[in-house]
């Protein structure tokens, strides 16, 4: 036998033994033996960078790009090269700037994704708000702490049903929602208003009812994602910026963040996401819950039997990015459990560490074929395997219809909740002499415009200021100028969530000018277009009400309770430390008849 031979069965032998060992750390097989035809086609199909492939997802704008651009080759590169299993559609545009793509330029850029694709792609979007989360044009529905604050269940259905519609008619499958998180802390700056509120039952219940609604048509099916595994809402971290923390004990866990998971998987949902943060109660390694295999596969998998699709969160995001490169963070979260890879910041580099895990004897086959063929199995639960690509003309017949928008209103109407109104600041006794001041999170947003205009149109002469948090001092002493003769002061608050900005509080000279404003003579009513707790920072306010949402919708409801037109019914889903408990709400009845306008 040559040196070469015995050398060459030596590496053999040594990959074999390195294979069967780690064997044993795989997550248990959960793919049965009987997987659907098409599915077994696929996969003979596939060399092993194929099945890799398959199990990642990357970002694309959903804005059409012309085929001779850079960012056309970029997807073209994924889809045909590459062979990516799908893409997730983000809220960029292809300038790098924040702006939702339109329906029917979307649903364009999908068709043509589909075309180039071998085996059809998987596309995924994070429509926590209906597709108005990263579609203009569509049913501007407020965040889910609204619903939970108006109190109707249907609401949700309602919602789910429509989002789910509104999805596959632009060409999205996979919608990553309900957001599961129980948000029991009032400075968690990355989850908050996402959340259904700080009681496990109510989030459980709004999470069951959101499911039911988008698995209710079984012409429009959608991928539907419980998220973040084991739950985000307790950590003050956000986990773009580092690795975040749960400090709580297993028993509270299991009575709080775990009781939505466990709905979400007894009301069939289809995939849970998985969070970018430490549980030391659950893992005492102190590493991320997305690259460990005592939450993902003892917890996720054993404990509570969730069979389907384990999706990471963005692997991009600096909770997981921070600690390992792409190919090795993707290696971990398939070892954790995880079955498709989200927005690794290099596809390449992630296909390549994980091939590289595979022929090393670190993954098997065996492993990668599991999640593998659950993705094409869900590919085939979705009907792309007999119709990938949409209809264009029946866009204008389902997204934005007149009835999602009547019930959106009716929802941000219905949870509009008055913590305090001392001297019934609300609604106003004055309209003509008031003023109203926006604060505005940036300078290119839309916020408050429609705010103004509705206040406007009941009131032609009240005198408004929309401020955004660049402005100087000598700008604000401006405003506080110009409001310096009113009789009562409505200051309109947009506090949102945001990825990467690290709080939900109030920008720049913002808090300043607001307290100079709390010290005048005239009594402020603070209006939260978002984060309810707001008002810790400003106690002295005369009244505070709380859409829990910056929404046109939310806007078009401030307008109306501050004129009397509607009843103001909402009640808190969180409670607000020193200021209000869980279910606190003033009950007001509309003091003046509606008008169209």
């Amino acid at each position: 036998m040559s040196a070469f031979v015995k050398a060459f069965l030596a590496i053999a032998v040594g990959l074999s033994i390195a294979g069967a060992a780690t064997r044993s750390k795989d997550p248990k097989k959960i793919i049965p033996d009987k997987t659907p035809p098409a599915v077994r086609k696929w996969m003979r199909s596939m060399s092993l960078r194929d099945k890799v492939a398959q199990l990642i997802m990357m970002p694309i704008s959903g804005e059409p790009a012309n085929t001779r651009s850079a960012t056309f080759r970029k997807y073209q590169h994924y889809v045909r090269d590459l062979r990516l299993g799908g893409v997730i559609v983000t809220g960029y545009s292809l300038n790098g700037g924040l702006r939702n793509a339109e329906p029917y330029g979307l649903a364009v850029t999908l068709n043509r994704l589909q075309k180039m694709a071998k085996v059809p792609l998987l596309v995924g979007a994070d429509f926590e708000r209906g597709a108005s989360m990263r579609v203009a044009s569509t049913t501007l529905w407020p965040y889910n702490m609204a619903f939970a604050a108006a109190k109707d269940l249907a609401d949700a259905t309602y919602e789910g049903a429509e989002t789910a519609r509104d999805a596959r008619a632009m060409g999205v499958n996979w919608v990553f929602a309900p957001v599961s998180d129980v948000n029991n802390n009032p400075d968690n700056p990355i989850i908050n208003i996402r959340s259904y509120g700080e009681n496990p039952a109510e989030v459980s219940s709004f999470v069951e009812a959101y499911i039911a609604g988008a698995h209710s048509d079984p012409r429009n099916p959608v991928l539907v994602t419980a998220k973040h595994f084991p739950g985000h809402g307790d950590t003050s971290e956000d986990s773009h910026l580092g690795l975040a923390r749960l400090e709580a004990d297993r028993d509270r866990i299991e009575a709080v963040e775990l009781a939505p998971f466990r709905a979400a998987i007894g009301a069939g949902v289809d995939a849970v996401m998985t969070a970018h943060l430490a549980v030391p109660a659950l893992d005492p390694e102190n590493q991320p819950a997305t690259v460990s295999s005592k939450i993902l596969t003892g917890l996720l998998r054993e404990e509570l039997n969730f069979q389907g699709l384990v999706v990471t969160d963005a692997l991009e995001m600096q909770g997981v990015a921070s600690l390992y490169d792409p190919g090795e963070a993707s290696v971990r979260a398939l070892e954790a459990g995880s079955d498709v890879l989200l927005m690794p910041k290099s596809a390449e580099r992630a296909i390549n560490g994980v091939v590289q895990a595979v022929l090393t004897g670190r993954l098997t086959r065996q492993r990668i074929d599991d999640s593998v063929a659950k993705v094409l199995a869900a590919k085939i639960k979705l009907g792309l395997n007999r119709t990938k690509v949409v209809n264009l003309e029946s866009i204008a017949d389902t997204v934005g219809s007149p009835e999602g928008e009547e019930h959106a209103q009716d929802v941000a109407d219905r949870s509009l909740t008055l913590v305090k109104n001392d001297n019934d600041a609300v609604p106003l006794r004055h309209p003509d002499t008031t003023c109203l001041v926006a604060l505005t999170e940036n300078r290119r947003s839309q916020q408050g415009q429609h705010l103004i205009e509705e206040v406007k149109k009941r009131s032609p002469n009240i005198v408004t200021a929309l401020l955004d948090p660049g402005m100087t001092k000598s700008d604000f002493d401006q405003v506080s100028e110009k409001v310096s003769h009113c009789s009562d002061i409505v200051v309109a608050a947009y506090v949102t969530v945001s990825a990467y900005r690290g709080n939900v509080a109030l920008a720049g000279n913002y808090p300043d000018f607001l307290n100079s404003l709390i010290g005048g003579s005239a009594p402020i009513t603070l209006v939260s277009l978002g984060n309810p707790y707001l008002v810790r920072s400003f106690p002295n306010v005369t009244a505070y009400l709380t859409t829990y949402s910056p929404t046109a919708t939310s806007e078009t409801s401030v307008a109306k309770a501050l004129f009397g037109e509607i009843s103001i019914t909402g009640r808190l889903p969180v409670t607000i430390p020193g200021i209000a408990q869980y279910g606190d709400g003033i009950q007001l009845s509309s003091t003046r008849t509606a008008k169209s306008f």
